[in-house]
């Protein structure tokens, strides 16, 4: 039997962007395929999904290679747009009205700030009605995505491989591409191979298996590899020079930690005496929502292919403030437009994560929503973006205590993984039951799966 299923008929809400192939399911129980899945993303943290996928995604060759393509590109301009709202740490701060937790962190050396912010990046990226739309830019060394795709994928090579053990889809590996990132970075740099990989089992529930398998990784590849949490990093540092960690991967955010606790000083530290952790703090920037939003009204020193990237794969967003702007060939009022247009748009503020300080205008009460779009035009932190219709794709699906998977259409939000610039994998989420809305693993309890090419 061939790996590849033609879907048929599409449903309604589908897109040809798509393809017209699913993988086919292996002919295993369910049970069995989610015991799998379970098996490879065991105490990391990932919590329990009722709807597991019993295939990866797949896309056509095509499809898949223009997301990376598109994110590399948009991710330049994403970086462009944010460093030139000042020239400085202080003046970016002020532009971007960051909260007072995040004014820390940062190397003494801008430079370095700068060139090293845009290192691990993963994008939100739904298919609409025209395509692929770019919904926000995660830039961060703690973004979801490397442990999940690499766990995913383990189980689908392990039931799809032949006996020579090829697989009739192709993905990259994020944990080698990042591995080759550091190496690369280490070089760069002249220092030893050595990484840091900066954490909290307190962020995992008490434990260590979800960075014990990246350091396990990068020891197999010849680094050096430690895993810290915040009080033991002085120790990458305050040693012999040979046994110092130069580099290392910032798998933390500031706001997770402030919720449990954990002092950042070490962090300070640990940067003060030399040590580069990727994504530089620079990156908050990057993944502001704000920076979206400059970024889709448009910049003065963008090409003419470049705003026709942007005004293809961006859906129309604004800083949410007092003022005017064109929406098409009009000068609307901003304020007025957002408030008489709920039900086309979404409000999000400029940080958050899964799917947090994010209204749906159409699922939003008219009034709450124009208390909403008030108080954030007057906090100047928001921004307003059209709402993306998302289209769906067919995937088989392992129901928790069902005999036999089932097909569904999903409407999944994409992620594909860059690492130093170079595609590293994909990560999908999506609700099995076919809804849409704000689409979090954690925070809306959706389920997850890899997306591979054919």
């Amino acid at each position: 039997m061939s790996a590849l299923v033609e879907v048929g008929t599409q449903a309604p809400s589908g897109h040809p962007w798509f393809g017209n192939h699913r993988m086919a399911t292996p002919a295993l129980p369910p049970a069995t395929i989610r015991r799998m899945l379970d098996h490879e993303i065991r105490d990391t943290g990932w919590p329990y999904q009722r709807l597991l996928p019993a295939a990866p995604i797949v896309l056509p060759r095509a499809s898949y290679a223009e997301l990376f393509q598109v994110t590399a590109a948009l991710l330049d301009l994403v970086r462009r747009t944010a460093l030139e709202t000042a020239t400085s740490t202080e003046g970016r701060l002020a532009a971007y009205r960051m909260p007072e937790s995040e004014h820390q962190l940062f190397m003494a050396d801008q430079f370095l700030e700068e060139r090293y912010a845009d290192c691990v990046t993963r994008p939100d990226i739904v298919i609409g009605p025209n395509g692929p739309q770019f919904l926000e830019f995660n830039v961060s060394g703690a973004l979801g995505g490397p442990v999940e795709v690499r766990s995913r994928l383990a189980v689908w090579r392990d039931l799809y491989a032949d006996d020579q053990g090829r697989v009739p889809f192709s993905s990259q590996d994020p944990f080698a591409v990042r591995t080759e990132m550091f190496r690369g970075l280490c070089a760069e740099l002249g220092v030893a191979p050595r990484v840091a990989v900066l954490g909290s089992a307190r962020d995992q529930g008490g434990l260590t298996r979800y960075f014990d398998m990246q350091t396990e990784y990068f020891a197999s590849r010849g680094l050096t590899a430690r895993f810290f949490e915040p009080e033991d990093l002085y120790q990458a540092w305050d040693c012999p020079p040979h046994l110092r960690y130069r580099v290392g991967l910032r798998d933390f955010t500031i706001p997770d930690w402030l919720e449990l606790g954990i002092d950042t000083a070490p962090v300070q530290d640990a940067l003060d005496h030399g040590c580069l952790l990727v994504g530089t703090q620079t990156s908050t920037f990057l993944s502001s929502k704000l920076t979206m939003g400059l970024l889709s009204e448009g910049r003065p020193w963008m090409s003419a292919a470049e705003q026709a990237l942007v005004d293809r794969y961006l859906p129309w967003t604004r800083v949410l403030s007092h003022r005017f702007t064109h929406r098409g060939d009009r000068k609307v009022d901003l304020v007025g437009y957002a408030v008489d247009n709920r039900e086309s748009l979404v409000l999000k503020a400029s940080i958050g994560m899964s799917g947090k300080q994010v209204a749906i205008g159409r699922e939003t009460d008219p009034a709450e929503w124009e208390t909403a779009v008030i108080a954030a035009a007057e906090a100047g932190t928001s921004i307003v973006q059209d709402f993306v219709s998302p289209r769906t794709c067919r995937l088989s699906l392992a129901a928790d205590g069902a005999d036999e998977p089932h097909d569904a259409d999903i409407a999944p939000v994409l992620g594909p993984l860059l690492f130093g610039g170079r595609p590293a994998g994909m990560l999908a989420r999506f609700f099995g039951d076919g809804t849409t809305g704000i689409v979090t693993v954690h925070g809306t309890h959706s389920s997850d799966n890899c997306v591979v090419a054919v």
